[in-house]
């Protein structure tokens, strides 16, 4: 992995569950770690234990030519400190160790396939050598450390590495490196980059950014959660807001500047593709995905979001969203967490919050809205952005959530070197057309009924969804459609109900969302949603159940009336690509 939620190098890291990580277990465990990377000659050595609800996550730093030892060492590492404290009970550990070597064997990308493990430290250690020996590729390092003194990034993965990026990037088999005298450093540069992550605003943020970038005269390459794409051209269609994504923006030769989605999960996962960037935001942090990899809380989910910083390069700009108390918090630990902190920028939907008086008094860039204009100043120079209720993507000022996405949007532009004038021109024109930011509070106006389509997922983001929906029905009733994907706790599919339930909606069409089923039987959430959404006082009538996401769409739509709002949260792309076919084609009532 690359930066990551322990560090900003790459390492290995080891998920215990199940054994209770006391302080003794930990000590051993880290001693051993040490012993081992001492005598490989590894260097800048660090470890880093995280306790959590489900066990303990264990990680070690280790140089980009040994991550495949790495994890040899770090289980190791654990099962001779088990097997040291308690040999009766661990006795088996050696023995599932070799099982796992056996049924792993067939794998040629691990060199350790053929070779035993063993815990006895004298004869681990030998092994460790050999397997260094087999993995070790010295150019890949001497090549790293000449990009790393000229001030280039560099992206590698399994087998190719990238110097430079986009238009100034050259790849390279990892079977076929060059020596560093052999590669055209002349022709190498990097190119304007900025990370967006958080639980809620990523992909519109991105959108926001690519076209400020393209505006600014750049082609621009992003990825989302729609795909990666050049401009306005579909590079490769599907979710592709982790790793893959961003790799492929990065060696796209024609990229000028990249914008990279960077998830949760590819963090935990892969850790940061990239090894420095310009700008990183982080939109905010709400309850989403918990109890997975280690993160059961918000202030976990906070330290995997932050972890962007750790590639922000030291004149860059790391973007926090003020109005989050978590990213407030955790703001002071940076330095603690990686051994630096870049420079702060911080917005809000209100200039004239406290908070963001103060941090601009202490030299921070910050941006939000005073007097119903949005204001971006850093370096005590400040801009009038233009009005917020001029600027489509507010619909008016009511959508609160895109004026902060805007207003992180315009901190990470200036980082990239983007002009002010320019990024107001895009501000007041993005949103106008439904090709802006497809998926993202779409509106449709059809036969009197006015439709919203939205990437709603989480408990926050449908709150500020259903925020706008309700701010428009006027008089007329409220129908919505639910769904949620598998990979969530009961607790926080009924969340997801107890939220629509605050909005007083007079239809509820309780959907299964069948392209993210993710480990659950079908009709298992729906049961969950409906339960909660019933004993929470809305009628049976008022429930009705749809087996996908295009049937709940049409249900509603058969169901509106003129006066009446609809909120769609949709989320597969090829069942969003039906719905809005059908509102376009005015397939309502």
């Amino acid at each position: 992995m690359g930066g990551n939620l322990f560090f900003a190098s790459t390492g290995a890291v080891l998920e215990v569950v199940g054994v209770p990580p006391d302080d003794a277990l930990i000590a051993g465990w880290r001693a051993r770690v040490e012993r081992a990377g001492e005598r490989l000659k590894w260097k800048n050595r660090r470890t880093a234990a995280r306790r959590h609800a489900g066990g303990a996550s264990l990680a070690i730093a280790a140089p980009d030519d040994q991550l495949f030892l790495a994890t040899e060492v770090n289980e190791w590492a654990l099962c001779a400190t088990l097997v040291e404290r308690d040999p009766a009970r661990c006795s088996a550990l050696e023995e599932a160790l070799v099982a796992e070597a056996l049924r792993s064997a067939a794998d040629a990308q691990s060199p350790a396939a053929a070779m035993w493990p063993v815990l006895e430290e004298a004869p681990a250690f030998a092994r460790f050598e050999r397997l260094a020996a087999l993995e070790s590729q010295p150019r890949l390092r001497k090549l790293l450390d000449a990009a790393a003194a000229r001030g280039l990034p560099h992206v590698v993965d399994e087998s190719e590495l990238t110097l430079g990026a986009g238009v100034g990037g050259c790849n390279f088999s990892l079977a076929a490196l060059p020596h560093v005298a052999e590669v055209p450093w002349q022709e190498l540069r990097d190119i304007p980059t900025a990370l967006v992550t958080g639980s809620n605003g990523k992909t519109t943020t991105v959108r926001l950014l690519a076209a400020c970038a393209r505006a600014q005269g750049w082609h621009a390459g992003y990825n989302c959660t729609d795909g990666v794409f050049l401009d306005h051209e579909v590079v490769a269609p599907g979710d592709y807001s982790g790793p893959a994504g961003a790799r492929r923006v990065m060696r796209d030769r024609r990229t000028e500047a990249a914008i990279l989605e960077t998830a949760r999960g590819g963090i935990l996962r892969r850790g940061i593709v990239v090894s420095q960037a310009d700008a990183a935001v982080v939109t905010n942090v709400s309850s989403d995905h918990f109890g997975e990899y280690g993160i059961h809380d918000l202030a976990g989910l906070a330290q995997v979001k932050l972890a962007v910083g750790a590639v922000v390069k030291p004149r860059g700009l790391l973007v926090l969203n003020a109005d989050d108390v978590q990213l407030r918090a955790q703001a002071d630990e940076f330095t603690q967490r990686f051994g630096r902190c870049p420079p702060l920028g911080w917005f809000s939907v209100s200039a004239e919050d406290s908070r963001l008086r103060e941090y601009r008094l202490r030299g921070a860039a910050i941006c939000g809205m005073r007097d119903g204009h949005l204001y971006v100043s850093r370096e005590g120079d400040e801009n009038d952005l233009g009005p917020i209720s001029a600027m489509p993507l507010s619909m008016g000022g009511i959508a609160a959530y895109n004026v902060a996405n805007m207003a992180g949007a315009a901190l990470a532009a200036v980082a990239l070197g983007i002009a002010t004038n320019t990024i107001a021109a895009v501000f007041a024109r993005f949103g106008s057309s439904l090709e802006d930011n497809p998926g993202r509070m779409m509106r449709f106006d059809v036969a009197g009924v006015t439709v919203l389509v939205d990437y709603a997922h989480n408990p926050d983001g449908l709150r500020g969804f259903l925020k706008v929906a309700d701010h428009l029905r006027g008089g007329g009733r409220l129908g919505l459609m639910l769904g949620h994907a598998g990979n969530r706790k009961d607790v926080d599919i009924e969340e997801l109900a107890r939220v629509a339930v605050e909005f007083r909606p007079d239809l509820v069409v309780v959907k299964e969302d069948e392209a993210h089923l993710r480990g659950r039987a079908p009709g298992e959430i729906p049961r969950i949603i409906r339960a909660e959404l019933m004993r929470l006082g809305l009628p049976d009538s008022a429930l009705p159940v749809a087996n996908s996401e295009v049937q709940a769409a049409r249900y509603a739509l058969d169901w509106a009336r003129p006066g009446d709002v609809l909120a769609l949260p949709v989320h597969s792309l090829s069942a969003r690509a039906t719905v809005v076919s059908m509102l376009q084609n005015g397939q309502v009532g």
